[in-house]
């Protein structure tokens, strides 16, 4: 941006201009400032190991056993959709070395390049296999002779939804060597390289369609793609997911951007992570009983039973690359921790996790960040083969979301100790059983896979020196060893059977798992664990227990139930799991035995998680048990949501007849909440329901349940309320709501009615002008007609008129119904400017198009047509220029004042800023006439003398006149002496004024108006 000296001299005011700007980016862009921008965390040193021109735009990356780091270059992300340059060959996938061990990649190899790598999420390499997910295919690329260069490239899965970034992410080698990965909510389902959809265990396809999954999934299969399952679903956009040497999961979710949800998952096998209504697969906006009121834990319904807690939750942010660290070179802190990168608040953080009841808890320690060059973007993060971070940058003034800001950048930095510079290690040897058990201790997981393959191919081979491993005070190499040691033939169930007496609950958790692995008869485990000390441990029990059909699963589940503590909600999701698809017969035997006794908090827990028919006479019970307090009543109802049936149906209706002695604060809420619940045609049908439903809306006027009631139970004595409440709520989403309930009861005559009352006080006014916002705002068909009917009507006020032009043009029916009305000759002149402006505004490419050729935009003082507002509004500009341009030229100062300067023409725009958008800026100064503020209408004065005076009316009385001109001059004329006063239609801010500036100079005016919030403070600091 430019910055302009102001030399004040007498009688002149020279503007030296100088861009110092350029030059400073530059500088701060520079590789060689990379390391200096960013802070790092104490005990640890980043050094730059590759940057431009070597790398661009690092999406995903990897390290493989020889130190190389492979990464996913992502020039063309989303070019299909943008005209943005691109590389004609491809996206590439390079490898990076260092030969010389020094720190820094000297060697640049190109694996693959091509078309269908763009936009590339993820890669893992795997001895001479890389698997590569570039949406919507994942790709297995061989390199049969070891050159760095892939010679064979075959399809492994295939996803729907395109090149898209909430698709397939990056595959990981597991412990239990099997292949981990993710997709976001726009893969929807996989499929084989042949274009078959693949199937899980159970024979059911892997599919988003909430049969049962919803949303973003995980997980888990053979390496060539078999024995396929789905280990969790409902997320958003799990960009990358994470195993540790134990078999824990943990993913990173982005929320819907801007939300403040931003999370990191425990993945629990088997969970659903609530980003949609299960029931519906509604978003978090639609509302629903007993949700949270704080947005960031609405947002993954977290008080729907079903639902697994969030382990932490970070507020806004990208989240992407993640890891388990099990090395030992970075401090003792980072050992065994979660390492994260998240682009957003551009920070590469580290989640100390410690153990909560069935599940964990976690804190934020941050590692890299960067308050110096927010284009610092971490994509991913990597453990090398000597335990050093790697961190790739993809470096951008944005974060993805379909955008990409800088094609030419990208860095890679390496994260170690102060004193370990050298990046050295030993290579890996697996021509004996000892160098492959050097292997699998190694914290880089592509080392870990060629060390797992050969011991795992020796079998009996390589038993001693693993029983060796075993033995080791190093529980992570325990159970890296025991996962092998139970993969060797004849010896599972021993090894098996001894890690469950284990002392370590971790061993006895991969025990357990490995049971599962290798598809052993869980049943004798479980009974061996039923009663463990540990609730982690009890809780894999019940994760064994899912879907498992044997006679002794629910006596299992039982006695697990019976050590639930009735507070530690991974617990009882875990029960959920356990009894997924047998809720039946399981709750059968837990009622059975609790008897009498069931009213606790363990017995209510376990029927608000049930979602049975089995347990609707018992949460009506609990919602009529007087003790069950009111703020507790929200989450049975809730429960009652997710139970299908005539049981349910009856005991709402039972519960909609409650009476309550002495609480009517409290039967009124079981009243309201039972009714809503209730089929329309069965309330309507009885009085005694009717009356309850008029106590009902009765008593939620103000509220946004008034609407509901009356749409739904279609409550014709409340319809002009409805409209009432749709003019008098401002612009709101109440009006939206009822002004749409309304056209949806087809109540177009009574609105019509409404919008026909003439006069009226102020108040009424600017109601009138809130419900043709409202019905414009709805995205209801049925407003076209009415709004319509008001722009051609040369009877109603012109500022109805314009604001009615604005609202149709909202949606792409009512954009084109005015353009086929502008397009007759008949069309209101003085409605142009403001059908103009709206036009401009709209993302609609076909009303766009029909728009262009009605509404040209107007030329700059150099003549070029500017873009549409919507896109003026994006565009940053210059402050300082800004306050110049609006104080010289004979500019806005002409007419208007800020903080006591300027001319009184227009209005005040000391606080402009916060009174208007960027893009209702770019609107008054592009359209001035498109909507003229109240009391500054212009008037011409037709004199007897035969002058003509334009300007603002100050003042009328019955003698005289005083009317403003555009030089802000006062004059005062005698009625006798005037023949005419005519209201003109048109503003008297110039329709040309944009003809004497430049694009860049009107963005910099606007930029300059929206700071005029706290306009004194920001003078004084421009000065």
């Amino acid at each position: 941006m430019k910055y302009r000296c102001l030399v004040l001299i007498p009688a002149l005011l020279l503007n030296v201009t100088f861009d110092i700007s350029t030059l400073a980016a530059q500088t701060e862009r520079d590789p060689k400032e990379a390391v200096t921008n960013l802070t790092v965390a104490p005990g640890l040193k980043a050094t730059l190991f590759a940057s431009e021109p070597s790398i661009s735009s690092p999406s995903s990356m990897d390290v493989d056993s020889q130190g190389r780091v492979w990464i996913c270059e992502i020039v063309n992300y989303r070019a299909k959709m943008r005209p943005i340059p691109t590389r004609k060959a491809g996206d590439r996938i390079l490898v990076l070395e260092d030969t010389n061990k020094d720190g820094r990649a000297d060697k640049t190899t190109v694996f693959y390049q091509g078309p269908e790598l763009d936009g590339s999420q993820g890669i893992c390499v795997l001895g001479n296999k890389v698997i590569v997910a570039a949406p919507p295919n994942v790709f297995l690329f061989t390199d049969d002779n070891n050159d760095g260069k892939a010679d064979e490239k075959e399809l492994l899965f295939k996803v729907t939804g395109g090149e898209h970034d909430h698709s397939a992410h990056a595959a990981i080698f597991g412990p239990d060597g099997k292949l981990y990965w993710n997709f976001g909510n726009s893969g929807k389902q996989v499929f084989d390289k042949n274009g078959k959809p693949i199937l899980e265990r159970n024979g059911k396809p892997v599919l988003d369609n909430g049969k049962p999954y919803w949303g973003g999934m995980v997980f888990r299969c053979n390496l060539d793609g078999s024995d396929f399952e789905v280990l969790g679903h409902n997320f958003r956009n799990n960009y990358e997911v994470t195993v540790d040497s134990f078999g824990t999961l943990w993913q990173s979710d982005n929320d819907d951007d801007g939300n403040r949800g931003v999370r990191i998952n425990y993945v629990m096998e088997y969970g659903n992570y609530g980003y949609l209504d299960q029931l519906t697969g509604a978003r978090w906006r639609t509302p629903r009983t007993g949700m949270h009121d704080e947005i960031p834990l609405r947002h993954w319904h977290l008080r729907d039973p079903g639902v697994v807690p969030n382990l932490l939750q970070t507020g806004a942010g990208s989240p992407t690359g993640i890891l388990v660290y099990e090395g030992s070179l970075l401090p003792e802190k980072y050992w065994g921790e979660v390492i994260h990168a998240d682009a957003g608040p551009n920070v590469v953080r580290a989640y100390p996790v410690e153990k909560d009841g069935a599940g964990y808890q976690a804190e934020i320690a941050n590692i890299i960040t960067s308050e110096k060059d927010k284009w610092f973007r971490p994509s991913d993060v990597c453990i090398a083969p000597d335990g050093s971070l790697f961190v790739a940058d993809w470096y951008d003034p944005g974060v993805g979301g379909h955008r990409i800001g800088d094609q030419k950048r990208g860095r890679i930095f390496r994260i170690a100790p102060p004193n370990a510079n050298k990046y050295q290690f030993n290579k890996l040897d697996l021509s004996s059983v000892e160098g492959a058990i050097a292997g699998i201790k190694n914290p880089n997981l592509a080392t870990r896979y060629l060390a797992w393959e050969k011991l795992h191919a020796l079998q009996e081979q390589a038993l001693p020196q693993l029983e060796e491993l075993y033995q080791s005070d190093n529980q992570r190499f325990r159970a890296r060893a025991l996962w092998l040691l139970a993969g060797i033939k004849g010896k599972t169930k021993h090894y098996v059977s001894h890690a469950l007496k284990d002392s370590n609950p971790d061993i006895r958790i991969t025990g357990l798992r490995a049971a599962r692995r290798y598809k052993l008869d869980v049943i004798p485990y479980v009974k061996q664990l039923v009663h463990d000390s540990s609730p982690q441990v009890r809780r894999e029990c019940l994760i064994a227990l899912h879907h498992n059909q044997s006679p002794q699963a629910a006596g299992l589940w039982v006695t697990l139930a019976d050590q639930y503590d009735g507070k530690d909600r991974w617990y009882l999701e875990a029960l959920g799991i356990g009894m997924d698809g047998q809720e039946q017969e399981f709750m059968s035997a837990w009622l059975k035995q609790a008897g009498d006794k069931w009213d606790t908090a363990v017995g209510r827990d376990l029927l608000w998680r049930s979602k049975i028919p089995l347990t609707v006479p018992y949460l009506v019970k609990i919602i009529e048990n007087p003790e069950t307090k009111l703020d507790a009543l929200p989450r049975y109802f809730r429960a009652l949501d997710f139970i299908p049936g005539k049981e349910k149906n009856a005991a709402v209706a039972e519960l909609a007849l409650i009476k309550e002695p002495g609480d009517k604060k409290r039967e009124t809420y079981i009243i309201a909440e039972a009714i809503s619940r209730m089929p329309a045609n069965v309330v309507m049908k009885d009085q005694k329901y009717q009356h309850a439903l008029a106590q009902v809306i009765n008593s939620s006027r103000g509220t946004p349940e008034f609407t509901k009631l009356v749409e739904k139970f279609h409550a014709s004595a409340y319809y002009p309320e409805l409209i009432a409440i749709a003019g008098q709520s401002g612009k709101s989403q109440t009006a939206v709501d009822a002004i749409r309930a309304a056209l949806s009861l087809k109540q177009k005559v009574l609105i019509q009615k409404t919008l026909k009352k003439k006069g009226g006080s102020e108040k009424e006014r600017h109601q009138k002008l809130d419900l043709i916002w409202a019905l414009g705002t709805s995205g209801h068909k049925g407003a076209n007609a009415l709004l319509l009917n008001i722009i051609k009507d040369d009877q109603e006020p012109l500022v109805d008129r314009r604001e009615a032009v604005r609202a149709i043009a909202k949606s792409r029916s009512g954009a084109h119904a005015l353009l086929d009305l502008a397009e007759k000759a008949n069309f209101h002149s003085q409605l142009k400017p403001t059908a103009a402006a709206a036009m401009s505004s709209t993302i609609m490419k076909d009303v766009k198009e029909r728009a262009a050729k009605l509404f040209p935009a107007p030329p700059t003082k150099d003549n070029k047509p500017l873009p549409p507002i919507n896109v003026l509004a994006s565009m940053k500009g210059d402050i300082l220029d800004g306050r110049v341009m609006f104080n010289t030229k004979g500019t806005c100062a002409k007419c208007h004042v800020i903080n006591g300067m300027g001319k009184e023409v227009g209005p005040d725009l000391s606080e402009i800023g916060k009174k208007l958008s960027r893009e209702a800026l770019f609107e008054s100064i592009l359209y001035p006439s498109a909507g003229i503020s109240h009391n500054f209408e212009s008037y011409t004065i037709i004199l007897a003398s035969g002058n003509v005076v334009n300007g603002l009316m100050v003042n009328k009385t019955d003698d005289a006149i005083t009317i403003k001109d555009a030089e802000a001059i006062s004059r005062t004329f005698k009625m006798d002496d005037i023949e005419e006063i005519i209201p003109q239609k048109i503003s008297l801010m110039p329709a040309d004024l944009q003809k004497v500036l430049t694009q860049e100079e009107l963005v910099n005016i606007v930029e300059y108006m929206t700071t005029l919030k706290k306009a004194k403070k920001i003078e004084k600091a421009s000065r």
